[in-house]
Order: structure tokens, then sequence, then C-alpha cells
């Protein structure tokens, strides 16, 4: 009898092409590395206004393209936690951590490393390892994910 093979890597591997593929047009169409921290935090602080236009255009793909996607997709379990208090403490914590490497995942991880970038590369070491040290202590140790 055939057994069926799991498929849900695809979903994985359609969304890290997608965000290449932003990448690449972003840094093509203006020049500039495709860092989403550093496109919201510019909005935020006040510190991109001269490229506003952009960065809102860039902010309504990522949110947009979900949404026209929906019929392609069905519903797939994230495994996250549905405790709300840990999700915002977790965004909160991302948010201080972007800031503290100066960049994000898809700046230092999908552009830096994609241009051979030491401090890509570098930052990219330390979020895994600080993601890795993040599950143990809260899934393992306190059993709040």
């Amino acid at each position: 009898m055939l057994q069926t093979i799991p498929t849900d890597w695809v979903w994985g591997l359609i969304g890290g092409l997608l965000i290449g593929l932003g990448g690449a047009v972003y840094l093509l169409g203006n020049g500039r590395i495709m860092g989403a921290s550093g496109i919201i935090g510019g909005l935020v602080d006040g510190s991109g206004r001269a490229a506003w236009k952009e960065r809102t255009v860039f902010l309504a793909g990522v949110v947009l393209l979900p949404i026209l996607l929906t019929p392609f997709y069905r519903e797939v379990d994230t495994h996250a936690t549905s405790n709300v208090a840990v999700l915002i403490a977790a965004g909160l914590c991302v948010g201080i951590g972007t800031r503290l490497a100066n960049g994000c995942t898809s700046g230092h991880g999908v552009c830096g490393i994609s241009r051979l970038s030491l401090r890509g590369i570098v930052a990219t070491v330390f979020y895994i390892i600080a993601g890795g040290l993040t599950v143990v202590f809260f899934r393992h140790l306190l059993g709040v994910i």
C-alpha cells in the first residue's frame, strides 16, 4: 500500500521563495536592502519620511498578498500558542531584538546572507541560537508554549 508523504514543507519553500523574490525586487527597484524591521521602523520613528511611499507599498504587499493567496491554500496549523499574553510578549521581544541587532531576519538572514555579508551571517547565527534557547526555556522549562 502506498503511503502519502507530508507536503507541509512545500508551504515553507513557497514562502521562502516569495521572501527571496521580494528581497530581489526591492533591491533592484530601490537599491536598498529589504529589511522589514527597518522599513516599519522608519515609518514609526519618522526617519524614513523621504521614502514613505515605497515603505507603505511594501507593507501593503506584506498584508495583502496572503489575503490574495487565500483561495490557493488550506488552513495550516502554525502550532502557535493561543495564549494572547505569550503572543504579545513574543512580538515585543522580536521588536526589541530587531532594534538591538540593527535588523531582522529578512534583512540580515535573507538579503545579508545572499550577499555574503559577514554582519548578516553573524546576526543570523545569533538569531538561530537565541530562538533555540527561547524554545528550550519557554516550552521545555516553563511549559508556556
